[in-house]
């Protein structure tokens, strides 16, 4: 064998050998790490969720008590109780449900002909005797349960975790539940997306392993023994760059964890919120449990988000702009911080990163302060895509608030400032349009020549 061809052979195979341990490896480490974040993921939803759901129960408890304790009539207590718990509903499927301690159904708001029945004997498709195991919680002190119920939104029988409790001097079981079927579809999605990085990954370390034997069989041709040890420097780059890749790796599927818990967590923020503000509006005073428990939730969410903060979000980079502002509005949704239609007009280009950022903040925020103090019942989002520029108008049915005094208030309108601000920032425009009672209006508009200059500055 000649001596050029002997060093081809030397040096490829030692390098093919390394880029597969290299990506056995990573392979492993990632895998590790994909089933690391989806327990990790999913527990999060499931305390958020559980946590969330003790809340709910502890707010009715605490509506429910002064009727149980007053004494007089019971029946009379017992129908104003009622009136109460079918008020509290939230999202397209929360709700409160009432049985006696025998199974039979006293108040169910979604499927009202169940009401008068007795379910004792009701079992799921797997056999479990469903009331039972809720009713053996609800004597043993009330907790969490978890089983399969129809959806109202959908009709479809879906995982449900459900927290009840005992009323026993009235015979009742008082409880709620939320749905799971979108955390597994979220955990779902997670894992698919692991598995997707962990294939780019290999297929970038493929691709470095073919250009690495190409260079190795092109210097072999032409360079001798000390042109080999500038290859062998190369390898040594090559193997500093197969590391980088993974260090990249771990910082994006940290990226998604936060991104993922930060809206979790304002989406419950949003609706403890909302069941403060309702109670206020009924004059009945917030419980101390509800404000602790929503002051111990805005410190996780302001520890979350200044982590997070610093990061762009990762689905403005996968989706895009309309589809991040469609994610929006439908978390606002599921909140019930009013109904949120989305329409896109136009067809999506391709934005810079600021501009999707700055737009993507700004419906952020403006969703916040309709959930905090528009009492809407509809927001209209619109992203145009015109020849001129690009234009995000957002517009609620509340109560509105006097422009000028809020403007002219340092103390208030913080958020409005910092949309205006951002906006500037990147050569756009901003407008607020608002009246008592007439609803509020926000139109932010970015010219051409700004998205092109963005554009450019981003290329150089």
């Amino acid at each position: 064998m000649r001596l050029k061809a002997k060093l081809l052979f030397v040096a490829a195979i030692p390098l093919l050998l390394s880029l597969a341990l290299i990506a056995a490896a990573v392979m492993l480490q990632q895998r590790e790490l994909a089933t690391r974040e989806h327990a990790l993921v999913e527990g999060g939803y499931v305390d958020a969720r559980r946590a969330e759901l003790r809340n709910y129960v502890q707010l009715a408890m605490s509506m429910v008590k002064p009727l149980v304790e007053a004494g007089g009539d019971p029946r009379a207590a017992q129908a104003e109780a009622i009136r109460l718990l079918q008020s509290l509903d939230y999202g397209d499927d929360g709700y409160f449900f009432v049985y006696d301690l025998h199974g039979r159904v006293l108040m169910h708001p979604r499927q009202r002909e169940l009401v008068g029945q007795d379910l004792w004997e009701m079992r799921d498709a797997r056999g479990n005797a469903t009331i039972q195991s809720l009713l053996a919680r609800a004597r043993a002190g009330g907790g969490y349960v978890d089983y399969m119920w129809r959806r109202p939104s959908t009709g479809q029988v879906a995982p449900k975790l459900g927290y009840v409790v005992q009323i026993p001097s009235w015979g009742w079981m008082v409880g709620t539940g939320l749905y799971r079927d979108d955390i597994d579809a979220a955990t779902a999605q997670l894992d698919a997306q692991a598995s997707s990085n962990i294939g780019q990954t290999l297929l970038w370390i493929a691709a470095i392993a073919c250009g690495g034997v190409a260079l190795i069989s092109l210097s072999g041709l032409w360079l001798n023994l000390s042109e080999h040890r500038v290859a062998d420097a190369k390898l040594q780059l090559l193997a500093r760059k197969v590391v980088r890749f993974q260090e990249d790796e771990r910082a994006h599927l940290a990226r998604e964890l936060h991104d993922g818990a930060t809206q979790t967590m304002v989406s419950a923020k949003l609706l403890v919120e909302s069941a403060i503000a309702q109670l206020e509006r009924q004059d009945r005073g917030s419980p101390p449990a509800l404000e602790r428990a929503l002051g111990g939730l805005t410190e996780s969410l302001n520890e979350v988000r200044r982590i997070s903060h610093r990061l762009r979000p990762a689905m403005l980079d996968e989706l895009g702009l309309p589809a991040a502002l469609e994610l929006l509005a439908r978390e606002a949704d599921d909140a019930g911080v009013a109904r949120v239609d989305l329409r896109v007009v136009g067809e999506d280009v391709a934005l810079p990163e600021e501009v999707k950022t700055a737009l993507f903040r700004v419906t952020q925020e403006a969703l916040a302060n309709v959930g905090k103090h528009a009492q809407a019942q509809q927001v209209l989002l619109a992203l145009t895509f015109a020849a001129d520029g690009l234009a995000l108008d957002i517009s609620d049915d509340g109560q509105g608030f006097e422009l000028d005094r809020v403007q002219l208030d340092p103390k208030r309108g913080i958020g409005l400032r910092n949309m205006r601000e951002r906006l500037e920032s990147i050569g756009g425009s901003f407008e607020v349009h608002a009246a008592p009672g007439a609803g509020t209006r926000l139109q932010a508009k970015l010219p051409l020549v700004a998205i092109r200059r963005l554009t450019t500055a981003r290329d150089a």
